[in-house]
Protein backbone atom coordinates (compact mmCIF):
# COMPACT_ATOMS: atom_id res chain seq x y z
CA UNK A 1 0.00 0.00 0.00
CA UNK A 2 2.76 2.63 0.89
CA UNK A 3 4.27 1.51 -2.63
CA UNK A 4 1.20 2.54 -4.34
CA UNK A 5 0.91 5.80 -2.87
CA UNK A 6 4.47 6.86 -3.26
CA UNK A 7 4.09 6.00 -7.07
CA UNK A 8 0.71 8.19 -6.92
CA UNK A 9 2.94 11.00 -5.26
CA UNK A 10 6.20 10.80 -7.52
CA UNK A 11 3.44 11.11 -10.17
CA UNK A 12 1.65 14.32 -9.16
CA UNK A 13 5.23 15.51 -8.70
CA UNK A 14 6.33 14.94 -11.91
CA UNK A 15 3.24 16.38 -13.03
CA UNK A 16 3.28 19.73 -11.24
CA UNK A 17 6.94 20.49 -11.23
CA UNK A 18 6.80 21.77 -14.95
CA UNK A 19 4.12 24.57 -14.38
CA UNK A 20 5.06 28.12 -13.95
CA UNK A 21 9.09 27.08 -14.60
CA UNK A 22 11.69 29.83 -14.86
CA UNK A 23 12.27 28.96 -18.91
CA UNK A 24 14.73 31.45 -19.95
CA UNK A 25 16.18 34.74 -19.27
CA UNK A 26 17.38 36.73 -21.79
CA UNK A 27 20.20 39.25 -21.61
CA UNK A 28 20.74 42.46 -24.09
CA UNK A 29 24.34 42.67 -26.26
CA UNK A 30 25.48 45.12 -23.49
CA UNK A 31 25.13 43.23 -21.07
CA UNK A 32 22.05 44.67 -19.56
CA UNK A 33 18.74 42.48 -18.54
CA UNK A 34 15.91 42.15 -20.77
CA UNK A 35 13.34 39.49 -19.84
CA UNK A 36 12.11 36.19 -17.59
CA UNK A 37 9.87 33.88 -19.41
CA UNK A 38 8.16 31.54 -17.59
CA UNK A 39 6.03 28.29 -18.74
CA UNK A 40 2.63 27.84 -17.55
CA UNK A 41 1.24 24.25 -17.59
CA UNK A 42 -0.65 25.10 -20.69
CA UNK A 43 3.05 25.42 -22.25
CA UNK A 44 2.29 29.13 -22.70
CA UNK A 45 5.31 31.39 -22.43
CA UNK A 46 4.81 34.68 -20.32
CA UNK A 47 7.44 37.29 -20.54
CA UNK A 48 8.57 39.40 -17.54
CA UNK A 49 10.52 42.97 -16.93
CA UNK A 50 12.99 42.63 -14.31
CA UNK A 51 10.46 44.80 -11.87
CA UNK A 52 7.71 42.27 -12.11
CA UNK A 53 5.57 43.08 -15.00
CA UNK A 54 4.34 40.89 -17.68
CA UNK A 55 5.01 42.08 -21.31
CA UNK A 56 4.05 39.39 -23.57
CA UNK A 57 2.39 35.86 -23.56
CA UNK A 58 2.02 33.34 -26.38
CA UNK A 59 3.58 30.09 -27.45
CA UNK A 60 6.80 29.66 -28.32
CA UNK A 61 7.75 28.28 -32.10
CA UNK A 62 11.14 27.59 -32.50
CA UNK A 63 13.33 27.89 -35.86
CA UNK A 64 14.06 24.10 -37.42
CA UNK A 65 17.24 25.79 -38.83
CA UNK A 66 18.54 28.53 -36.38
CA UNK A 67 18.67 27.01 -32.90
CA UNK A 68 18.67 30.41 -31.06
CA UNK A 69 15.41 31.66 -33.38
CA UNK A 70 11.82 31.20 -31.69
CA UNK A 71 8.96 33.79 -31.45
CA UNK A 72 5.95 33.96 -29.39
CA UNK A 73 2.70 33.08 -31.59
CA UNK A 74 -1.04 34.29 -30.20
CA UNK A 75 -2.52 32.21 -27.53
CA UNK A 76 -6.15 30.86 -28.60
CA UNK A 77 -7.11 29.37 -25.50
CA UNK A 78 -8.42 31.13 -22.28
CA UNK A 79 -7.67 34.87 -21.49
CA UNK A 80 -9.32 36.45 -18.90
CA UNK A 81 -8.67 40.17 -17.19
CA UNK A 82 -9.19 41.99 -13.84
CA UNK A 83 -12.71 44.25 -14.52
CA UNK A 84 -12.87 47.43 -13.01
CA UNK A 85 -14.40 46.32 -9.65
CA UNK A 86 -11.37 44.58 -8.76
CA UNK A 87 -8.30 46.23 -6.81
CA UNK A 88 -7.19 49.72 -8.68
CA UNK A 89 -3.57 48.49 -8.36
CA UNK A 90 -4.56 45.43 -10.60
CA UNK A 91 -7.21 46.64 -12.96
CA UNK A 92 -7.13 45.91 -16.45
CA UNK A 93 -4.65 43.59 -16.05
CA UNK A 94 -4.22 39.92 -17.33
CA UNK A 95 -5.90 36.89 -14.63
CA UNK A 96 -5.96 33.70 -16.58
CA UNK A 97 -4.14 32.23 -19.45
CA UNK A 98 -5.02 28.93 -19.67
CA UNK A 99 -5.91 27.47 -16.66
CA UNK A 100 -3.10 29.83 -14.82
CA UNK A 101 -4.21 32.13 -12.48
CA UNK A 102 -1.86 35.32 -12.33
CA UNK A 103 -2.36 37.48 -8.85
CA UNK A 104 -0.27 40.84 -8.43
CA UNK A 105 0.03 42.95 -5.31
CA UNK A 106 -2.98 45.40 -4.08
CA UNK A 107 -2.78 48.90 -3.69
CA UNK A 108 -2.82 48.74 0.23
CA UNK A 109 0.44 46.81 -0.23
CA UNK A 110 3.95 48.51 -0.03
CA UNK A 111 4.56 50.98 -2.65
CA UNK A 112 7.51 50.00 -4.16
CA UNK A 113 5.05 46.22 -4.70
CA UNK A 114 2.04 47.95 -6.27
CA UNK A 115 0.63 46.52 -9.71
CA UNK A 116 3.63 44.04 -9.71
CA UNK A 117 3.08 40.16 -10.83
CA UNK A 118 2.66 38.37 -7.51
CA UNK A 119 2.20 34.69 -8.33
CA UNK A 120 1.62 32.60 -11.57
CA UNK A 121 -0.07 29.83 -10.85
CA UNK A 122 2.03 28.00 -7.70
CA UNK A 123 4.93 30.19 -8.49
CA UNK A 124 4.96 33.42 -6.17
CA UNK A 125 7.20 36.39 -6.45
CA UNK A 126 9.32 38.48 -4.03
CA UNK A 127 10.70 42.18 -4.71
CA UNK A 128 13.61 44.17 -3.53
CA UNK A 129 12.05 47.64 -1.25
CA UNK A 130 13.94 50.59 -0.57
CA UNK A 131 14.65 48.73 2.94
CA UNK A 132 16.58 46.18 1.47
CA UNK A 133 18.22 48.81 -0.93
CA UNK A 134 17.40 52.01 -2.89
CA UNK A 135 19.02 51.07 -6.09
CA UNK A 136 17.53 48.07 -6.10
CA UNK A 137 13.98 48.65 -4.97
CA UNK A 138 11.55 47.60 -7.66
CA UNK A 139 13.51 44.51 -9.03
CA UNK A 140 12.63 41.05 -8.54
CA UNK A 141 14.04 39.15 -5.64
CA UNK A 142 12.65 35.80 -5.51
CA UNK A 143 10.98 33.34 -8.20
CA UNK A 144 9.54 30.74 -6.73
CA UNK A 145 12.09 28.96 -4.78
CA UNK A 146 14.83 31.00 -6.99
CA UNK A 147 16.93 33.29 -5.55
CA UNK A 148 17.96 36.62 -7.46
CA UNK A 149 20.38 39.37 -6.87
CA UNK A 150 21.52 42.33 -9.14
CA UNK A 151 24.95 44.01 -9.39
CA UNK A 152 24.56 47.13 -6.64
CA UNK A 153 25.77 50.74 -7.04
CA UNK A 154 29.18 49.43 -5.17
CA UNK A 155 30.23 47.42 -8.16
CA UNK A 156 31.82 48.68 -11.17
CA UNK A 157 30.14 51.07 -13.32
CA UNK A 158 29.85 48.80 -15.70
CA UNK A 159 27.92 45.97 -13.90
CA UNK A 160 25.47 48.34 -11.83
CA UNK A 161 22.00 46.90 -11.96
CA UNK A 162 22.84 43.89 -13.58
CA UNK A 163 21.69 40.37 -13.42
CA UNK A 164 24.09 38.99 -11.10
CA UNK A 165 22.53 35.53 -9.32
CA UNK A 166 19.90 33.35 -10.71
CA UNK A 167 19.28 30.35 -7.95
CA UNK A 168 23.22 28.84 -8.36
CA UNK A 169 23.81 30.23 -11.18
CA UNK A 170 26.05 33.55 -11.29
CA UNK A 171 27.01 35.80 -14.26
CA UNK A 172 29.32 38.21 -14.92
CA UNK A 173 31.07 40.69 -17.16
CA UNK A 174 33.38 42.70 -18.25
CA UNK A 175 34.25 45.70 -16.31
CA UNK A 176 34.71 49.30 -17.01
CA UNK A 177 38.89 48.82 -16.90
CA UNK A 178 38.26 46.07 -19.67
CA UNK A 179 38.57 47.03 -23.85
CA UNK A 180 35.96 49.47 -24.87
CA UNK A 181 34.86 46.88 -27.20
CA UNK A 182 33.59 44.94 -24.94
CA UNK A 183 32.91 46.22 -21.68
CA UNK A 184 30.20 46.22 -19.69
CA UNK A 185 29.31 42.84 -21.71
CA UNK A 186 28.35 39.10 -20.79
CA UNK A 187 31.95 37.55 -19.46
CA UNK A 188 30.51 34.40 -18.08
CA UNK A 189 27.36 32.15 -16.96
CA UNK A 190 28.30 29.42 -14.42
CA UNK A 191 30.92 27.73 -16.70
CA UNK A 192 30.22 28.85 -19.93
CA UNK A 193 32.37 32.07 -20.90
CA UNK A 194 31.99 34.45 -24.08
CA UNK A 195 35.62 36.23 -25.50
CA UNK A 196 34.79 39.38 -27.68
CA UNK A 197 36.84 40.95 -30.57
CA UNK A 198 38.95 43.97 -28.88
CA UNK A 199 39.09 47.55 -30.44
CA UNK A 200 42.45 46.45 -31.57
CA UNK A 201 41.50 44.45 -33.89
CA UNK A 202 40.06 44.98 -37.28
CA UNK A 203 37.01 46.90 -37.34
CA UNK A 204 34.23 45.06 -39.12
CA UNK A 205 35.05 42.31 -36.03
CA UNK A 206 35.05 44.86 -33.14
CA UNK A 207 32.65 44.10 -30.39
CA UNK A 208 31.98 40.65 -32.45
CA UNK A 209 31.81 37.43 -30.26
CA UNK A 210 34.93 35.16 -30.73
CA UNK A 211 34.07 32.47 -28.57
CA UNK A 212 31.01 31.62 -26.40
CA UNK A 213 27.45 30.19 -27.49
CA UNK A 214 24.71 32.54 -28.16
CA UNK A 215 21.82 29.82 -25.74
CA UNK A 216 23.30 28.36 -22.88
CA UNK A 217 20.97 25.75 -20.99
CA UNK A 218 22.39 26.09 -17.13
CA UNK A 219 20.51 24.26 -14.39
CA UNK A 220 17.75 23.82 -16.37
CA UNK A 221 17.36 27.06 -17.54
CA UNK A 222 17.66 28.65 -20.88
CA UNK A 223 20.44 32.02 -21.01
CA UNK A 224 19.73 33.61 -24.65
CA UNK A 225 22.56 36.42 -24.87
CA UNK A 226 22.32 38.37 -27.70
CA UNK A 227 25.28 39.27 -29.86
Amino acid sequence: MKKIFLAIALIAFVAIAPAQKLNKVTIARDGSFESFSFLTEDNVTLTMTADGNITAWGVEVYSDRVSTYSRLDAYAGRVEYYTTYDNEAFRGKVKYIGKTLITYYASYDNETLRGKVKSIGSRNFEYYTAFDSPVLSGKMKKSGSLNIDWYSSFDNEALRGKLRIVGSTTLNYYSSFDDKAFKGRIKSIDRASFTYYSSTEQKEYQGAVKTGSQLQTINGVQYYVKF
